[in-house]
């Protein structure tokens, strides 16, 4: 178990080795947890309640991974991106990047687009069904717009094909629904209801029902104001005017009072002659209020049945009349759709076709890079084809089939990988398609080679150190190995070693001095505890490793 470990790693080529059981997978293992890998409380040492593992990376402005964290609403100041995660025995996990948390989804979004993990698992899924897709549509912006284009189509054709489904599933609910709908499209229609038309009803139903104590009302007030009687709020004024003007004669300090009057009689005036026009003009029709409660419990009877307002059951009468249409017009409804799907269908295919040869074209390219490649990693006779062979059936991937064929001797035609690949063949296979996405711009920052020379060694071991060297020009590389061949490419060599203190066994890492190097060069290719000749053998492979990597344009 590791207890406490900081690593620094640097540009290009970072070997790490030590003997087995050392605690190099777990090194890998822990990076995985900081990037997203699941995380098991078994990896807590005993006697610890809890492990943290924190990451520090240093990203490029225009790097993927800052769109990435943009979108979560994560600061990057100084191009830094620092993850940390913590995993508790009781259950209290945390992911922070740069001091926000973030979910484990998420985690593992950043993740991939700052380091690509390859192991015997990345071996194994080039014979997944998506991955010759895959290989193929990241390796051209050309792709990429035709994908986009396509599926855009390709959706929308099954959205409509969904759609013209639905209807000619419901054409037999269709004539039980019919009768229905017409006769509530009648019983609305038949009802002439307009909007606010049951506010204004209301009104007048209230209006007419206390008509009674309205018009005693408008008497009562009308004879306060203006009567026959000696005394009337109007004749009232008058007097208080007259006596004011006498004053007048005599004294000015009334000349205010006199003037509120003359407005106050003016007012009461008009307040009288609106009481008695209203008085003349209102009517009391019992054969109206017997109407008005008619049509109030008509509108009453409709709102129980299709909403609870005027405007709601005529909004409900206008879905009615629509689905009646629909209903009616099924057949040139259908009929319209299908040239629709035709359409777009018609649409499809063009832009799978466009997509097709844009894959042919890149698939002839790339397939030449990778067989290159196996070339330089030993296999002289190997043949690698992706080919791309057009299709009747539309699919999300296009209209056609994507497939990666081998063949590792000379005098085989090739056939479909997962038939006659071997387990080291896949390996080797990887790698070149590695080695040659090192060199695009949108690949992880950070590449990790978990003991990818399992089975290798001699001529094959030396075109793998060259091959792994190469991805380094490009790409930062975090290298596991077994193989002296390997760890001679190094730029930098770390070493990995378990010690035992106390009856506790910590695991150490720490960079090696040259002359440290060159004593675990030494073992990695004897065997055995370093002597002179061993000293001597390995100090001729670190040299002649400088030197190929010179003549390769691959020294720092």
């Amino acid at each position: 178990m590791i207890e406490n470990v900081n690593v620094e790693f640097d540009e290009g080529l970072n070997i790490l080795t030590g003997e087995t059981g050392a605690g190099k997978s777990i090194l890998i293992d822990a990076l995985g947890v900081v990037l997203g890998s699941r995380a098991s409380t078994q990896y807590i040492r005993n006697g610890c309640e809890d492990l943290k593992v924190e990451a520090v990376f240093i990203v490029e402005p225009t790097d993927k991974v800052k769109a990435i964290l943009s979108e979560l609403e994560i600061e990057a100041e100084d191009e830094e991106v620092i993850i940390t995660r913590k995993i508790a025995r009781n259950g209290k996990n945390s992911i922070i990047v740069n001091g926000s948390h973030v979910t484990l989804t998420s985690l593992k979004r950043i993740g991939n687009a700052l380091i690509d993990i390859h192991g015997q698992n990345e071996n194994l899924a080039l014979l997944k069904e998506g991955t010759p897709y895959a290989l193929i549509d990241n390796s051209s912006e050309e792709i990429a717009a035709a994908i986009a284009d396509y599926q855009k189509l390709y959706r929308l054709w099954l959205t409509q094909q969904k759609a013209l489904e639905d209807k000619k599933k419901s054409a037999a609910e269709n004539e039980q629904k019919l009768d229905m709908l017409r006769w509530q499209e009648n019983e609305i229609a038949e009802a002439k209801l307009t909007a606010g038309e049951e506010e204004e009803l209301e009104a007048e139903f209230k209006r007419l029902s206390n008509s009674e104590r309205i018009v005693e009302s408008i008497e009562d007030s009308c004879n306060l104001l203006d009567n026959d009687d000696e005394f009337n709020i109007l004749t009232a004024l008058a007097r208080i005017g007259k006596n004011l003007d006498d004053i007048q004669r005599y004294d000015h300090s009334l000349d205010d009072a006199r003037k509120m009057i003359e407005e106050v009689s003016i007012s009461l005036h008009e307040v009288y002659s609106e009481i008695r026009d209203y008085g003349e003009q209102f009517e009391f029709s019992p054969g109206r209020l017997d109407e008005l409660q008619d049509r109030l419990e008509l509108i009453h009877r409709l709102k129980k049945k299709y909403g609870v307002t005027v405007e709601e059951i005529l909004e409900r009468y206008e879905r009615i009349k629509r689905e009646l249409s629909s209903i009616e017009n099924f057949d040139s409804d259908v009929e319209t759709m299908q040239q629709r799907i035709l359409k777009v269908e018609s649409q499809a295919r063009k832009r799978a076709d466009t997509l097709t040869k844009a894959r042919k074209k890149s698939a002839k390219n790339l397939s030449m890079e990778i067989e290159t490649e196996l070339r330089q990693l030993g296999m002289q006779k190997a043949k690698f084809v992706i080919a791309v062979n057009p299709l009747d059936e539309l699919s999300l991937n296009g209209g056609d089939e994507v497939e990666m064929l081998f063949s590792a001797n000379a005098g085989e035609e090739v056939q479909s990988l997962s038939k006659v690949a071997s387990g080291g063949e896949l390996s080797r296979l990887a790698l070149a398609i590695k080695a040659i996405d090192a060199g695009r711009d949108d690949s992880a920052a950070t590449m990790v080679f978990d003991e990818i020379d399992t089975g290798l060694g001699g001529l094959t071991a030396n075109a793998v150190a060259e091959c792994i060297a190469k991805v380094a020009k490009y790409r930062q590389v975090l290298c596991i190995t077994h193989l002296a061949q390997i760890a001679c490419m190094a730029d930098v060599h770390i070493s990995i070693s378990k010690q035992t203190t106390d009856e506790r066994t910590t695991t150490a890492v720490y960079k090696l001095t040259d002359f440290d190097r060159l004593k675990e060069i030494a073992r990695m290719a004897s065997g055995v505890d370093a002597t002179p000749a061993s000293m001597e053998n390995a100090k001729e492979m670190i040299n002649s490793a400088a030197r190929k990597k010179r003549i390769l344009g691959l020294s720092r």
